[in-house]
C-alpha cells in the first residue's frame, strides 16, 4: 500500500502502472549499471525494493552507485505492505515472505480460543469453577499479548478480546447479573479516567512535536565528544521525560541522535541511553510514565512525596549505567561529526509558544488536582482545550497548516495503545471483582517475608512481561489497608516497575520503540545493555532503601509551598 500511495502521488489521477512499466521507470532515473555483486549491508532497503518490484524469476538487477534522486524513490517506496493484495507489486512481496509455519501456529491460536470459547458457553460449569475459568481465559489473553510478533495478532485486540470474555465469564459466576454490572460500572469509571489522561497528554505531546516544539531543546546539544554527548543525551533525555512520556521522549531523541551522528555501533549505545533514561526519568514524576500515572490516580501515591523519594534513585539508575558505558570501546572513540539536517529543519510558526503552553499544560495537571481536588485527567482535558483554541486561532484561515491543529494530531496519536491499556485495565478489574487477586496476595504475603522483595520481583517481571498489567494487578492485590498511601511499597513498586523494563529491550514501550527505529536486535541489547540496566536497576533500590533509612526530608521553603501538599 505504502509503494501503490505514492505511485499515485506522483502520477495524480492517473491509474496505477503495471510492476513491468514500474521497473522501467525506475531505469531511468538509474545511472548505467555496474558490475553484478553482493548487496552492501547497508542498504537492506534496495533488497526489498528488489523483491518487491521485480519478478521472481528475473534475477535481482546489480547495485546502482548512490544517488540523491534514486535514494529518495528507492527509500519511500520500499515499504510493501504484506497484507495488502490489491495490485501485483504487493501479492509477490506476500509471496516472498509467505511463512506456513507462522499460519500454523495462528490456526492452533484461534481453534484453542474457539474451544475455550465453546467450554465458556457451558453456564454450569463456569459458575461453579468461575476463577479457573477466568485464569485460563487470562492466560491465553496474556500469552497472545506476550507473543504478539510471532502469532501476527495486535495486542490491542486481544486485550479488548479478553477484557470482554473475563466479564461475561463474571457475569455468570457472580451471584447476579446486577452484581457484575455494578462491579463493572465502578471499573469502567476507574480505567477510563486513566484512558482521558492519556489521551489529552498523548495529544498535546503530538502537537507540541508537529510545531517542531521541541527543536528547542534538541538544538542544545552541540557538543561532539563521544562521553560528553553519552552523558548530556542521558541527562536531557532524563528530564525530558519527567515531563512528557518516555515512549514520546524516545522517539524525540533518537530522531535527533540519528541526525546527529551516523550509523554505527556508538549511535546503537547512545539509543540504549535514551531508553534507560526515558524510562528512569518517568519513574519520579507522577505524569512521567503511565504505571505511575495509574497509582497516582488511584491515590496509592501522591505528586510531592513521589518526587522527593523517587529522584535520588532515578538518578543513580540512570548515572550508574552511564559511568559504566563511559568506560566501553564504542564511547571512547573519535569525536562525532555534526550533521547539517538539523539545521534544515525550521520551527512552525507560533512554535515556541505552542511549546510553553503545552508544557505549561503538562505540569498544570498536579497544580489543578490540588487546588479543586477533581481527577488528574480534568486538568489534563483542560490543557488540552486551551491548546486546542490556541491552535484554531493561530493557524485561522491556513489550509496549509491544517496539519498543525488538534483534529490532524487526533489522527496521529497512539490511539490502539490506549485501547490496549483498556482491555489490560478491564481485565484486571474483573480478576479483582472475582477476588482472585486478593487471593494471589495472601499466597504471596504468607510466602514472602520481606514486603520489599515483591515490588523487586515486579520490576525483573516487567522486564519480559509488559508493566501495565503488573502494577493493575499489583493495585489488585493490595488496597490501602494493606500499604498505606506513599508507603514505601507504593514507591517501590512505581520505582521497580519504571525501570525494571530497561534490562531488556522488550520491556518498556521506549525499548520497542528504539528496537524499531534503529533495527537494533534482541542480543545485541542484551549482551551490551542489559548487564549495566541490571547495575543501574539494583543500585537504584539500594539508594532507595538508603535514603529511607536516613530519612531525608525537603527544605523548608520546598515544603511550604500552598498547592502542594497532599497533592
Amino acid at each position: 500500500m505504502a509503494l501503490s500511495s505514492c505511485l499515485l502521488a506522483g502520477a495524480g489521477a492517473r491509474a496505477l502502472p503495471s510492476p513491468a512499466s514500474l521497473r522501467l521507470r525506475l531505469r531511468r532515473l538509474r545511472p548505467p549499471a555496474v558490475a553484478a555483486g553482493p548487496l552492501p549491508s547497508a542498504q537492506p532497503w534496495r533488497c526489498g525494493l528488489r523483491v518487491c518490484c521485480a519478478s521472481p524469476s528475473s534475477p535481482p538487477p546489480p547495485a546502482p552507485p548512490e544517488e540523491p534522486t534514486d535514494y529518495e524513490l528507492l527509500e519511500t517506496t520500499g515499504n510493501c505492505d504484506p497484507l495488502c493484495s490489491v495490485d501485483e507489486v504487493s501479492s509477490q512481496y506476500f509471496e516472498a515472505n509467505y511463512k506456513p509455519k507462522s499460519d500454523l501456529v495462528k490456526a492452533f491460536t484461534i481453534i484453542a480460543a474457539a474451544l475455550a470459547g465453546a467450554a465458556a458457553i457451558n453456564h454450569s460449569w463456569v459458575a461453579a469453577n468461575q476463577d479457573i475459568a477466568m485464569a485460563l481465559v487470562f492466560a491465553m489473553g496474556y500469552a497472545g499479548i506476550i507473543f504478539e510478533e510471532s502469532l501476527a495478532f495486535n495486542k490491542s485486540g486481544v486485550g479488548l478480546l479478553m477484557a470482554v470474555c473475563l466479564w461475561v465469564i463474571r457475569s455468570i459466576g457472580a451471584p447476579s447479573t446486577d452484581v457484575a454490572v455494578q462491579e463493572l460500572t465502578q471499573t469502567t469509571a476507574e480505567v477510563s479516567e486513566i484512558a482521558f489522561f492519556l489521551l489529552g497528554a498523548m495529544t498535546i505531546v503530538e502537537i507540541v512535536d508537529a510545531h517542531q516544539g521541541f527543536k528547542l531543546v534538541t538544538d542544545n546539544i552541540s557538543t561532539r565528544n563521544s562521553k560528553t554527548l553519552l552523558w548530556v543525551v542521558g541527562i536531557v533525555t532524563f528530564f525530558l521525560s519527567s515531563i512528557l512520556d518516555n515512549l514520546t521522549s524516545t522517539i524525540v531523541m533518537v530522531s535527533l541522535l540519528r541526525k546527529l551522528v551516523p550509523p554505527s555501533e556508538y549511535r546503537k549505545l547512545l539509543g540504549a541511553v535514551v531508553v534507560i533514561a526515558a524510562n528512569a526519568g518517568g519513574a519520579w514524576t507522577p505524569i512521567g510514565d503511565v504505571t505511575t500515572t495509574m497509582l497516582w490516580i488511584h491515590g496509592q501515591i501522591t505528586t510531592l512525596k513521589t518526587m522527593q523519594g523517587l529522584f535520588i534513585p532515578s538518578a543513580v539508575s540512570l548515572a550508574v549505567p552511564l559511568a559504566l558505558m563511559s568506560l566501553t570501546s564504542e564511547a571512547n572513540g573519535s569525536s562525532q561529526k555534526s550533521s547539517s539536517m538539523l539545521s534544515s529543519e525550521q520551527m512552525a510558526p507560533r512554535g515556541q509558544l505552542v511549546l510553553a503552553v503545552g508544557v505549561g499544560a503538562l505540569v498544570f495537571v498536579p497544580v489543578f488536582k490540588a487546588l479543586t481536588g477533581l481527577p488528574p485527567f480534568m486538568g489534563m482535558l483542560l490543557g488540552l482545550g486551551i491548546l486546542w483554541i490556541l491552535t484554531d486561532a493561530i493557524h485561522y484561515g491556513d489550509s496549509e497548516r491544517q496539519r498543525l491543529k488538534v483534529p490532524q494530531a487526533l489522527s496521529r496519536i497512539d490511539t490502539q495503545g490506549i485501547l490496549f491499556f483498556l482491555g489490560i485495565l478491564l481485565s484486571v478489574g474483573s480478576l479483582e471483582s472475582a477476588g482472585i487477586l486478593r487471593q494471589l496476595a495472601n499466597y504471596l504475603d504468607a510466602n514472602i517475608p520481606n514486603a520489599d522483595l515483591i515490588p523487586s520481583a515486579i520490576g525483573v517481571a516487567s522486564a519480559i512481561i509488559d508493566n501495565v498489567p503488573l502494577v493493575a494487578a499489583t493495585m489488585g492485590m493490595y488496597d490501602l489497608t494493606s500499604f498505606p498511601q506513599d508507603s514505601d511499597f507504593w514507591q517501590l513498586v512505581a520505582f521497580c516497575a519504571g525501570t525494571g523494563g530497561s534490562m531488556l529491550i522488550i520491556g518498556s514501550a521506549a525499548g520497542v520503540a528504539f528496537m524499531g527505529m534503529e533495527k537494533v536486535d534482541f542480543f545485541w541489547y542484551f549482551r551490551k545493555v542489559s548487564g549495566f540496566a541490571l547495575a543501574g536497576y539494583v543500585a537504584g533500590i539500594i539508594s532507595y532503601i538508603a535514603a529511607q533509612n536516613l530519612h531525608p526530608s525537603l527544605p523548608t521553603s520546598l515544603a511550604e509551598i500552598p498547592f502542594i501538599p497532599g497533592s
